[in-house]
């Protein structure tokens, strides 16, 4: 069994065409993949930091709380949580 921790791996799996417990993604699933994500590829980027910090919020809502989170932008001097990105992360919960 391939390793399933981290994002690399599922990179990995998705490269070689496998899901984590060794089963083949279908070819239509891969195919749609790769087409969206060369639109991503593709995409004129804004700056790093940007991107640092919608990887922060997207990844960082799954594990922590609202008011954690807004302080530990706060901290490293990210804008803080935007009202949009408060309700679709944590309005539901």
């Amino acid at each position: 069994m391939a390793d399933t921790k981290g994002a690399d791996a599922v990179d990995k799996a998705i490269s070689q065409g496998l899901d984590l417990d060794g089963s083949p993604i279908p070819t239509n699933k891969l195919e749609l993949y790769n087409k969206v994500m060369g639109f991503e590829a593709g995409r004129q980027r804004s700056g790093v930091t940007n991107t640092m910090r919608s990887r922060i919020v997207r990844i960082g809502a799954k594990h922590l709380a609202q008011a954690e989170l807004n302080q530990m932008l706060l901290d490293a001097e990210f804008p803080t949580l935007k009202d949009k990105e408060i309700a679709f992360y944590y309005g539901g919960k």
